[in-house]
């Protein structure tokens, strides 16, 4: 599959990381260790895909440390961004923005991911 990318994001919980990805869509394609707690769980989402790996993946490969949040910001299209948000409300994520018109024609609203980097949900209008 040459020519396919995705962002590793490095979190401190790799299991509560993966349940918030879930609610968007995302499922699990692979894990590493294949049994027990992953350090590893690459997700996919349609044509989209992310890497989830525990934060001390980084320091001890490469020598360096995982910075604070926020370290990255992820914008996802959705169906029903006023549903998805009570979605995520309703299992305890933070919501940094409600939803919004914006003057560029889309529905948009901020959550939290359990790490604290924002994650914008979009609707075209």
């Amino acid at each position: 599959m040459p020519g396919k990318a995705f962002p590793v994001l490095y979190v401190t919980s790799v299991r509560r990381s993966v349940e918030f990805y879930a609610l968007l869509g995302y499922e699990t394609r692979y894990q590493f260790p294949l049994e027990g707690d992953p350090h590893y769980v690459g997700l996919d989402r349609g044509d989209s895909s992310l890497g989830i790996a525990d934060s001390n993946w980084p320091e001890a490969q490469l020598g360096i440390t995982v910075g604070t949040a926020p370290r990255f910001e992820l914008f996802v299209y959705v169906d029903d961004v006023e549903a998805e948000v009570e979605t995520f409300r309703a299992a305890g994520y933070t919501i940094l923005q409600e939803p919004a018109t914006m003057p560029w024609g889309e529905r948009q609203a901020y959550l939290a991911d359990p790490e604290g980097n924002p994650v914008a949900l979009a609707t075209p209008i």
